[in-house]
Formats: structure tokens, C-alpha cells, sequence
């Protein structure tokens, strides 16, 4: 089927405000992660989806179609830098080290909050998400779309030899769907834009980065008994406010990281969050943030000693391709090295 058709169908499926039953089925194959002590857990596995090719290869025509419009009416918040096209996690650390190299003109120290959302895809609500979708200026048609998008849909899941019975799973978005980064966007983006009216309110010095489930709050001061109040009260804010929208924070994985070129006793106080929820965050010599490992100083020493081994383990990997008898051309390593090796160790470079 040529493009010509798949886009043909597509422009039906919106001008009718419909979404066969067939696209609406999808398989889950669970798998367990390597590497794990014990399996007694949920988040010891990785669900793969698996969906219907011809209906994925629409979605993808229709969230091609979306993200220009919103993005030209700006209802993307500035600081989302994940789950749009032409954004990764090299914008986040790239946008990172400019607030920390801006503060530290003006003689400011930096501090992270780091939080994720937990369940983000399942937590979606469909009533709302209509009115954004009404709200970021959308066309009825595609409106009328995601009514029957995102209804009666129908999942089974796969263990080893062990397949369930179909059942109903009419929440959240769809994971693995090309729909789902650009919906997901969207209903991020009317959170970041109350929640950055509601910190300007309150007069709260606090930068936002958001990188699809993963927040971050920026602040700068000279003190970091000044940033940990500004951290707290905004942390108070946003988790309130998510609450809201019927989402949760995974307070396990907060964390609290301070930046600074202090040559004297680096000792900042520990940030208490125990009024919220989270734990007391002590401040850590290195913090693993997106790939990135950064240390107070931005030497990227760890960063730099983590992706070399990581790229002299792959190349030693490469060895098990060829045998005594039939080895690799010279231009087969190349590109190889080429395609496998440098991407790991250039990471954000």
C-alpha cells in the first residue's frame, strides 16, 4: 500500500470521526528485566505493546499533522523538550547548562529538584483531556476523532506461553501508540502553563524543564538555605496542583542536586521534604540525570569515564560477530564501530 493510500484513509478516518475496532485491539508481552535480584514485583518486567502495523503507520500521519499547529499557536509549554519531534535529551542537558553557566556569571549558584511522575500514560483523564484538545485549537473533526480514539479499546497479554482473555482498557492513551507522545504533550502543557502562573504568583525565583514524565525545578541564589526554601514551596506547589489532574509523584525517585565553583568545603544542607511526602534529600557528589552523569563543577569527569567503558565493552562485544574460520571486512568493522560504538561514547557530547 503506497503512502498516497495511507494518507487517503487517513483523511477518512478524521473527516468521519472514526477509529475502526480492529486498530483498537493490542497485545501486551511482558518481559523480565536483565540483571534483577528478585522478580517479585511489577516493575521488575517491561511490557512490550504490540499494535496493528497499517493503524500505527496512520497514527503516525495524524501526530505529524498535530504537533505544527500546536506548536504554532504556542499551547507547547517552552520547557517541554520530550515527546515532540525535533526534541531529545540532549535539549535538556544543552538548556540545563545554560541556566548553570548564565548563574554562575552573575556569581549564583544553581540547584535541581528532579521528580517523576509515576503511572503517567494510565493516569490520563479522557474528559479532560477533550478540553485541551478543544483548547489548543484543534479542529472539531479531530475532536470528534479521539472520542471514538479513545474508546472501547481492547488489550490481552502475552507471558511465555501464557496468553489472557481480551479485556477492556479504556484509560490512558494508548502506551506505544505515535499518538501518544503528542496527547501526552498536550495535556503536560496546560499543567506547566498553570503551574508557571501559579510560581509567578507566589513570586517564586523557579525555572520549569520537563522532559515527558520527568520534571525538573531550576532555581539560583547565593545561599542554599534561599534555594531550598524556593525548592520547597515550588515543590509543594507543583505536587498539589498535580494532584489535580489526577497525577502522582514517585517520591523514591526525587532528587535534590546543587551546582557550584566553590573552591572551600562543598557541604550544602539537606532539603527537607518530609512534610510532603518525600524523604530528606542529601545532596550527592554526582547525580545521573537523562543519561547524563554531572558533578557540581561540570567536568563531566564521570560522564566521560562511564561512556568510554561502556563503548571499549561494546567493541569487545563486537569480537563474538566473527570466528576463525569467517571474520568481518574491514569496511563491516568500520561501520560497525560507526554506527554502534561512537553514538554511546559522543553521548551528549
Amino acid at each position: 500500500m503506497c503512502l498516497r493510500n495511507v494518507v487517503a484513509i487517513a483523511n477518512a478516518y478524521i473527516k468521519l470521526g472514526h477509529w475502526p475496532s480492529h486498530f483498537k485491539i493490542s497485545s501486551t508481552i511482558v518481559i523480565p528485566k536483565p540483571n534483577k535480584l528478585f522478580y517479585d514485583s511489577s516493575k521488575s518486567f517491561r511490557p512490550i505493546i504490540l499494535l496493528n502495523t497499517l493503524g500505527k503507520l496512520i497514527e503516525k500521519v495524524i501526530s505529524n499533522r498535530i504537533q505544527p499547529h500546536v506548536v504554532a499557536n504556542n499551547f507547547i509549554h517552552h520547557s517541554q523538550l520530550g515527546g515532540l519531534k525535533f526534541k531529545s535529551t540532549t535539549d535538556v542537558g544543552v538548556a540545563l547548562i545554560h541556566f548553570i553557566c548564565m548563574g554562575w556569571v552573575k556569581n549564583l549558584s544553581t540547584s535541581t529538584l528532579a521528580f517523576d511522575i509515576s503511572q503517567f500514560f494510565p493516569s490520563l483523564n479522557h474528559c479532560l483531556l477533550f478540553l485541551i484538545l478543544k483548547k489548543a485549537g484543534l479542529d472539531s473533526s479531530i475532536v470528534k476523532f479521539f472520542f471514538s480514539y479513545l474508546v472501547n479499546r481492547k488489550m490481552q497479554y502475552i507471558w511465555n506461553n501464557f496468553s489472557s482473555h481480551f479485556v477492556d482498557v479504556n484509560v490512558s492513551v494508548g502506551q506505544g501508540s505515535a499518538l501518544s507522545p503528542i496527547l501526552l504533550a498536550l495535556y503536560l502543557a496546560h499543567f506547566l502553563h498553570i503551574l508557571e502562573k501559579h510560581l509567578k504568583n507566589l513570586n517564586l525565583q523557579i525555572s520549569l524543564l520537563s522532559f515527558v514524565n520527568d520534571g525538573l525545578l531550576i532555581t539560583q541564589s547565593k545561599s542554599f538555605e534561599s534555594s531550598n526554601a524556593y525548592i520547597f514551596c515550588s515543590y509543594n506547589v507543583a505536587l498539589n496542583l498535580l494532584t489535580k489532574f489526577s497525577f502522582h509523584i514517585e517520591h523514591s525517585k526525587t532528587e535534590v542536586f546543587h551546582f557550584s565553583r566553590v573552591h572551600d568545603v562543598f557541604s550544602p544542607p539537606p532539603l527537607n521534604l518530609s512534610p510532603l511526602g518525600s524523604p530528606i534529600l542529601s545532596p550527592k557528589i554526582s547525580w545521573q540525570y537523562l543519561g547524563f552523569i554531572f558533578d557540581r563543577k561540570l567536568s563531566f569527569y564521570n560522564h566521560i569515564d562511564f561512556y568510554v567503558n561502556k563503548m571499549i565493552s561494546t567493541i569487545k562485544c563486537m569480537k563474538i560477530l566473527s570466528n576463525s574460520t569467517r571474520s568481518l571486512k574491514y569496511c563491516q568493522k568500520h561501520l560497525l564501530y560507526r554506527c554502534c560504538a561512537m553514538p554511546i561514547v559522543l553521548y551528549g557530547f
